[in-house]
């Protein structure tokens, strides 16, 4: 397996892998998108509410702020022994706030200075004058499969690496191809008179300039070990921990697939 990195930042990630096959690269994806744990608000106790909004939908725009999530230093709740919420699983954060403002995702205090909102700009409620509103919020770590607002990924998905062929003795270089191209793969040499690929991995398969060729003389194909895999988080997690954390899951799996079939043997 080779891994060759594209882009990277805070939040997103792209990269090529060659060398696997389309099952493990579709687990990877499928596994960061739900199975790799993230903090979010799980509980609300509402003290006061006096605006126009209602203590559910409230209570649901609060589990949707990403929360910074450190998977070190809490663990899952259904493998804590406490009897309700501990340090170890969970922690509190408070809102409170009396109109007339906006309360924003800055204004949730939390108990644990590492656990925050992502952003402090996510508007989560208007109080007009004299609206008032005081609640405690509990934050656990939760998967995606249980719950869209753990999912740390706001895009994860790969393509095949893409093969643009030229054939130099049909080409007549009528533009057709790169006239019809919408993202720009494909250039014309004035030097050398020919079609020239420019951008192949923004290639998305579509295969416009094969089929607007009159000659035939250029084919689109996919590299079947090869792909393009591209992340981005809610920035509760970076992409690398998150692909980190499912490459441990996934290993884990196959550690006990491998055990059962031992044991069975």
């Amino acid at each position: 397996m080779e891994i060759e990195i594209k882009n990277r930042t805070d939040d997103r990630l792209t990269f090529i892998i060659e060398g696997v096959d389309v099952s493990l690269v579709n687990a990877l994806r499928r596994i960061s998108m739900v199975e790799v744990p993230t903090m979010a608000i799980e509980t609300v106790e509402i003290l006061k509410n006096d605006a126009r909004i209602f203590d559910e939908a409230l209570a649901h725009r609060l589990g949707l702020v990403p929360l910074s999530t450190d998977l070190e230093s809490f663990i899952l709740p259904e493998d804590c022994d406490c009897d309700n919420h501990c340090p170890r699983c969970s922690v509190s954060l408070v809102l409170k706030g009396k109109g007339p403002k906006t309360l924003y995702s800055g204004d949730l205090k939390s108990q644990d200075p590492n656990l925050k909102p992502v952003a402090d700009t996510i508007p989560i409620i208007k109080l007009k004058e004299g609206e008032e509103v005081e609640l405690e919020a509990i934050a656990q770590l939760g998967m995606g499969k249980d719950h869209a607002k753990w999912q740390p990924t706001t895009t994860c998905a790969y393509k095949y690496y893409p093969q643009i062929t030229i054939d130099s003795d049909k080409c007549e270089s009528c533009l057709r191809c790169v006239e019809e191209c919408p993202r720009s793969v494909l250039e014309y040499d004035e030097k050398k008179k020919t079609i020239k690929v420019v951008d192949l991995e923004n290639c998305s398969l579509c295969r416009t300039c094969q089929k607007d060729c009159p000659n035939e003389a250029i084919t689109v194909d996919v590299t079947g070990d090869k792909f393009i895999f591209r992340i981005e988080t809610d920035g509760s997690l970076s992409p690398t921990e998150v692909l980190q954390r499912a490459s441990d899951i996934l290993r884990g799996k196959a550690d006990k697939i491998i055990d059962f079939k031992e044991g069975g043997s």
